[in-house]
């Protein structure tokens, strides 16, 4: 990895993103790690219902959750 590559992954935070399947524009989203793993004990209770809630109704309310890379500031 180049010092410029290293840099930037250094500097990037991922999110899990739930996308509703109806509602354009609305969804969910969570800190993980490059490869979409969530750290639940990391997550408020809140944060860690509507995480599983939002994992168990993938097909039905939201679509396949998707890893996105997010630039720290």
């Amino acid at each position: 990895m180049s010092t410029a590559s290293s840099l930037a992954a250094a500097d990037a935070s991922y999110e899990l993103r739930f996308d509703s399947m109806f509602v354009a524009g609305r969804g969910l989203s969570f800190p993980c790690d490059a490869h979409g793993c969530v750290d639940l004990d990391r997550l408020s209770e809140r944060a860690r219902h509507n995480y599983l809630y939002a994992r168990a109704v993938v097909g039905r309310e939201f679509l396949t959750p998707s890893v996105c890379c997010c630039a720290l500031h």
